[in-house]
């Protein structure tokens, strides 16, 4: 069956940086546009960077400059590198695979001091 695993978050302090990473099983990974989503206490779910499989991206703009998207279709990897993290980046983050809709469980970010 199809399986994303996000892994990476943790608790990290304004400035700071995480690299996320979602492993894809079941599915013909290179053939998959890639999505990253998030969701803050509270709020609803958005998109935050995506990636085709043509390697072309697209990033919320509030992230835009700070996070990048990349892809390795050798080891069936999303990453999403997340830089000069602010408190307001604190969620969920979710990997999905754009157009089949698969979602990972997700894996939480707190960006405090």
């Amino acid at each position: 069956q199809v399986q994303l695993v996000e892994s990476g978050g943790g608790l990290v302090q304004p400035g700071g940086s995480l690299r996320l990473s979602c492993l894809a099983s079941g599915i013909i990974f290179r053939l998959n546009d890639m999505g990253w989503y998030r969701q803050p206490p509270g709020k609803e779910r958005e998109l935050v960077a995506s990636i085709t499989t043509g390697g072309i991206t697209k990033y919320a703009d509030s992230v835009k400059g700070r996070f990048t998207i990349s892809r390795d279709n050798a080891k069936n990897v999303v990453y999403l590198q997340m830089n000069s993290l602010k408190p307001e980046d604190t969620a969920v983050y979710y990997c999905r695979t754009m157009v089949s809709n698969y979602w990972g469980q997700g894996t939480h970010v707190t960006v405090s001091s």
